[in-house]
């Protein structure tokens, strides 16, 4: 083995410095990229029916509309047309599981609005509204919808669609 003097040494710890500032800069960007994509904050998970309706009632009432469009896309499936189409309606004060295009994905489990005095609204149970996602054709609103309640995988998922 060579003998490996000072100047190699400071070679290798300049090397070193150089690669980590890289990674640290990747890492960085990847994390503010991530909060910029989602309104300043990085989800840990799909939200809940009544974080999915709070975030998306907030955004269009703050004036976000583009974001919550966004928000509504990534969370349930829904085509840019369609998840226009319901923010477009809650803006106009229609309740997000009021629209028509959101009827398959309405929680089992009451949403309670804010500031509706614990009026809960509830729908049918979730086996019921993937079935009615599957009969309009709707199977990855189902898939994502199924994911969103229960917390399973994609493949998992996918299995419980399709058993339906």
């Amino acid at each position: 083995m060579p003998n490996v003097g000072p100047t190699e040494l400071l070679i290798l710890a300049v090397l070193f410095a150089v690669v980590l500032a890289i990674v640290i800069g990747v890492v960085v960007a990847a994390v503010k990229g991530g909060r910029a994509a989602s309104g300043g904050r990085v989800p840990l998970a799909t939200p809940t029916p009544q974080g999915l309706y709070e975030t998306v009632t907030g955004l269009t009432r703050r004036g976000q509309k583009i974001q919550a469009i966004k928000e509504l896309r990534r969370h349930t499936g829904l085509g840019l047309k369609e998840a226009k189409a319901v923010v477009d309606a809650v803006a106009m004060g229609h309740d997000l599981w009021g629209h028509p295009l959101m009827a398959g994905l309405r929680p089992a489990r009451p949403v309670v609005p804010p500031g509706a005095g614990g009026i809960a609204v509830t729908g049918p149970d979730l086996a019921t509204r993937v079935r009615e996602l599957k009969a309009a054709g709707r199977a990855e609103q189902a898939v994502h919808l199924v994911r969103g309640e229960t917390g399973m995988g994609e493949r998992e998922a996918e299995l419980f669609v399709e058993a339906l």
